[in-house]
């Protein structure tokens, strides 16, 4: 057992101690440690998700201000369509995402639960090579345009950005599978979720248009709602086929009757936020700056996102799992939009 995890189940013990309240806590079974999410104490939630909110918003605000990079994402395109390009987009984006969770699903019923190590493995290899890549070059221009061109510089440039960028980001991106799928140390587990996080939510944030974003942020939200909390919902059949497992061995039926009679609630001194929460959560906020170019909005909307994961996360004394961008994504909207427009009337 390594020292961070023996250190995190002391806080806790040490947590659960200072919780005083008549019904029996419940331990929350621990999910595959293979399966992309971050573990951290409920009163320290906030921390992942202003980490990853704050470096995708500098990535992304110095690709599109400080290197020119302003690519416009999506199937159809909002200069020519408006609104319903975007539209569009949403519902091509959330359709695929569908698609792809019923695919998981059925691969998992035919292979297994750890088949999931394949396809985190070759999602984790692909965005973690490309994206690192792009922001790389993104940096690395930054850096050189800083210089009088000449020609050796431009040579120089492409030498860099084409050959050694490519290189060594291929390495990184093969230690960081190599160490998230042996190390059994949370921290790094930790680590490596909020940069895959990230490097995709600078990446939306930055190239897609904003009634793409937010079409795919509802949309992706009302997904979530139903996949997690619907019983044939693809990510709650999943967690039941973990939670079957013997291999990990999460079920209990009893806890789950005592939980529904109200008899006893589930400890939530530590909680897992997922891969797909903080990318979208920061995807957003990543948004909102690039589309406002204001940083106000953007801690306006922060502050609301925040206020929507400590609203879920309190639900889940009485729920195993629950959808994580509903009530965050809805809130962060809505405050977006509304700072915006009254910032753009005084």
């Amino acid at each position: 057992m390594s020292e961070d995890t023996e250190k995190l189940k002391n806080d806790d013990r040490n947590n659960m101690e200072n919780i005083h309240d008549s019904k029996e806590l419940v331990k929350k079974d621990s999910i595959p440690h293979f399966l992309p999410t971050y573990r951290v104490s409920f009163k320290l939630f906030p921390i992942p998700i202003l980490i990853v909110i704050i470096l995708a918003g500098i990535l992304a605000y110095m690709s599109y201000f400080g290197a020119g990079v302003q690519v416009k994402g999506g199937y159809f395109s909002e200069g020519d369509l408006g609104a319903l390009g975007g539209i569009l987009n949403g519902i091509i984006f959330t359709f695929t995402a569908v698609a792809a969770a019923f695919l998981i699903v059925f691969l998992i019923r035919k292979k297994g639960i750890d088949v999931l190590k394949y396809i985190f493995g070759f999602s984790f290899g692909l965005l973690g090579f490309t994206l690192s890549w792009f922001f790389a070059t993104v940096i690395i221009t930054l850096i050189f345009i800083q210089f009088p061109e000449t020609p050796t510089l431009v040579n120089t440039y492409h030498l860099v950005s084409d050959i050694i960028s490519p290189i060594l980001v291929a390495i990184f991106t093969g230690l960081m599978l190599y160490k998230y799928f042996t190390s059994k140390s949370i921290n790094t587990k930790n680590l490596i979720v909020l940069y895959i996080s990230l490097l995709i939510s600078a990446s939306m944030g930055l190239m897609m248009p904003l009634w793409t974003t937010l079409a795919i942020l509802i949309g992706i939200s009302l997904w979530d709602i139903y996949a997690v909390l619907n019983k044939r919902g693809p990510i709650k059949e999943m967690i039941d086929i973990a939670s079957k497992n013997d291999k990990y061995d999460l079920y209990d039926e009893k806890v789950e009757e005592s939980i529904k009679k109200g008899e006893s609630v589930y400890d939530t001194s530590s909680v897992e936020i997922g891969i797909g929460d903080l990318a979208f959560y920061s995807m957003l906020t990543t948004s909102a700056l690039i589309q406002t170019g204001n940083v106000f909005i953007m801690i306006l909307t922060t502050l609301a996102i925040l206020i929507g994961t400590g609203i879920t996360l309190n639900q889940l004394k009485r729920n195993k799992i629950l959808p994580g961008l509903p009530i965050s994504i809805f809130l962060g909207i809505g405050t977006m939009l509304l700072s915006w427009y009254i910032i753009s009337i005084i």
